[in-house]
């Protein structure tokens, strides 16, 4: 049986789905939240960055209290709670009752990608474990493609709290299915001190771990900001937002399905040095789009067109190349690596506001083609001292 047809792996991949859903709902509505609540845009962005916050620092611990679960009732519960949670943020009367249930909504992403992608080796054979992995990420991409716009354009139409609702929804059909496919007895061996011990002195493990740190904060000092970045800067309205946000989303998609078909010939390090430098050169170009203002449109959604193929396959690619390091701790190095991804958006969010602040909501790329550019450079260092991972597995 292929990952794509397997029953189990559809639904955690609408699992992710759903996650990546409920984190990205914010940039899409931040003007409208902003609006409504009567809050600045950089307060607004502190939803983004308390919401990474916690799951940085749940993820590496959700990892050690929930080693004995039976995975298919802690994925299913999971769901559950982000559905209880993201229903409750949608009729927050204030902007406080906002950030304290939005925090607490963000519980399960510190829960269900890290543990779902742990699952995958006890769910599919050893040889198709690299695509399984990127088979379940596509979820994040899907997300992009109907999550982020379909989000910017009902908090544009209706509300955000329209929005908020929708993602709650969908996370209790993600909680039943989860529930109904996945089977019994799914429990990854729990992760040692030992093991906690090597894969944090491993250079090779922890290098590949800062390489997602960077480069997700690198994107989130501009993508968190892209509503009030396209509406200030390039004076687009909430269609064109949507439509941009659609367009990373549609590419996104494909680059993720580019790569779960070429990565075991490409191998993941490659894939993430190929990904890395596409996020780069968008980044790179990206003043050209907003020198011409709205009507560059097309021009825009052209400069963005490699970062929209590369920023979600990036991670895709790096969840594998943890594993390929050393399958054994997957568990401990997907924790890490989903906190470093989250770590890297609210950094990226509190850089963002801050910049904002200052009158710089224009220059954004600059900073955050820097991020980009080191995590770029400890990937290359990181593959030269790839032999002294724990575990090796190539």
């Amino acid at each position: 049986m292929s990952p794509a047809s397997n029953p189990a792996l559809r639904a955690l991949l609408f699992g992710n789905f759903v996650i990546g859903a409920g984190v990205m709902v914010l940039p899409g509505t931040l003007n409208d939240i902003s609006a409504s609540l009567d809050v600045s845009i950089p307060a607004t962005g502190l939803l983004i960055t308390v919401g990474g916050v916690l799951i940085g620092l749940g993820a590496p611990l959700a990892a050690g209290l929930v080693a004995g679960w039976d995975r298919r009732r802690l994925l299913a519960l999971s769901l559950l709670w982000y559905a209880v949670f993201m229903a409750a943020s949608a009729c927050a009367p204030s902007y406080g009752w906002l950030l304290v249930l939005r925090a607490l909504a963000m519980v399960p992403p510190a829960i269900f990608t890290p543990q779902a992608a742990a699952s995958v080796g006890l769910l599919v054979p050893l040889a198709q474990r690299g695509r399984a992995i990127t088979t379940i990420f596509l979820g994040w991409s899907l997300a992009s493609v109907l999550g982020m716009p379909l989000s910017a354009w009902i908090a544009g139409a209706f509300g955000w709290r329209w929005a908020f609702g929708l993602v709650a929804l969908l996370a209790f059909v993600g909680a039943v299915w989860v529930w109904r496919v996945l089977p019994d007895g799914v429990r990854p061996p729990p992760i040692s001190r030992q093991g906690w011990t090597q894969t944090l002195r491993s250079p090779a493990l922890m290098g590949v771990v800062a390489v997602t740190l960077f480069y997700s904060f690198g994107q989130m000092v501009l993508f968190a900001y892209f509503a009030p970045y396209h509406e200030q800067v390039m004076g687009m309205g909430a269609t064109a937002l949507a439509l941009i946000l659609l367009w990373f989303g549609v590419f996104g998609l494909a680059g993720n399905l580019l790569l779960s078909r070429h990565i075991d010939r490409l191998g993941p390090a490659r894939a993430v040095a190929i990904t890395l430098t596409g996020i780069a050169l968008s980044l790179a170009l990206w003043p050209l789009s907003h020198a011409f203002g709205a009507s560059s449109f097309w021009l825009h959604a052209l400069l963005a067109l490699p970062w929209a193929l590369c920023g979600f396959a990036c991670n895709s690619a790096q969840q594998a190349r943890l594993v390929q390091l050393a399958p054994a701790l997957a568990s401990a190095t997907i924790a890490l690596n989903s906190s470093a991804i989250y770590a890297g958006q609210a950094l990226g969010a509190a850089l963002g506001a801050s910049l904002i602040d200052q009158g710089l909501l224009a220059n954004l790329h600059v900073y955050g083609l820097g991020l980009v550019l080191i995590g770029l450079g400890i990937s290359l260092w990181a593959s030269r001292h790839a032999r002294t991972a724990p575990g090796d597995a190539r």
